[in-house]
């Protein structure tokens, strides 16, 4: 089994994807630390999880239950390392996608991912850390990402005006820790870009690795918008194109044409 099991299911637009990157990037200098599990072999259960926090029907949670259980049967021991899972999908879908207007499914699925841990892993510390964000640059992230990855034709206020309650994210961990009764950790997003490894860091110092260790990390934040009229490009298409092709096709050249002049 292994030291412990520390899992990172969220949030979105929380330097999640500069966090798996560094990861990722860093394997071999974090190996005598930690096995990360990130996104890829995650495909399946995170599939499930996004479903249930759709659909919030026993037939999704069962799925995501069953999923996550064979990722954990999958892990041969490792006693003196910590298993990290890192996926913001874990807490489901990015509110605003599918009419969800909160991360409601979130204190669910880790209750399910709780309760798997203890079956499969029994006596094994289990650690839940959210990453979170200030609310309106969470927001002007989200919005961000909805407008370049969906068909969002909403403006930004009517969209922060229909989606407000999406923000607190601290309400969520909360409600988190309320429901699992096991070791539940936060950092924001906004403090962390000082700490040696960046976003990262109050992750990796619950894996127990070094601040040393850390520091020798390459770290890179990526994500970064391309500006407002990139934006407003965007956004145009959606309401110019109700096609899925003729959309994507147009925002692909917008985006393809922002990259290059930076």
């Amino acid at each position: 089994m292994p030291k412990r099991v520390v899992i990172h299911p969220g949030f979105h637009k929380t330097g999640t994807s500069t966090v798996q990157r560094a990861l990722r990037v860093n394997r071999s200098l974090l190996k005598p630390y930690l096995r990360s599990i990130l996104k890829p072999p995650l495909k399946e259960t995170c599939h499930a999880s996004r479903g249930y926090s759709t659909w919030r029907d026993p037939i999704s949670l069962h799925k995501f239950r069953r999923r996550f259980r064979a990722v954990l049967k999958d892990i041969s021991a490792m006693p003196r390392r910590t298993l990290l899972i890192s996926a913001e999908e874990l807490s489901g879908h990015l509110p605003g996608r599918d009419g969800l207007d909160s991360y409601a499914a979130a204190p669910v699925l880790a209750r399910v991912m709780r309760e798997t841990v203890a079956g499969v892993m029994p006596q094994t510390e289990l650690i839940f850390y959210y990453s979170t964000r200030s609310p309106d640059p969470w927001m002007r992230s989200a919005y961000w990402q909805h407008v370049r990855a969906s068909s969002m034709t909403l403006d930004f206020d009517e969209y922060a005006t229909r989606y407000c309650g999406s923000a607190d994210l601290d309400g969520i961990v909360d409600a988190v820790a309320a429901d699992v009764e096991t070791g539940v950790h936060r950092a924001v997003l906004d403090e962390t870009g000082d700490l040696p490894a960046g976003p990262a860091t109050p992750l990796l110092d619950l894996c127990d690795v070094p601040r040393e260790i850390q520091a020798q990390m390459q770290t890179e934040t990526i994500n970064t918008h391309l500006g407002e009229d990139v934006l407003q490009a965007l956004l145009q298409a959606n309401r110019a194109h109700s096609d899925h092709d003729a959309r994507s096709a147009a925002k692909s050249a917008i985006l393809t044409a922002a990259e290059g002049a930076t």
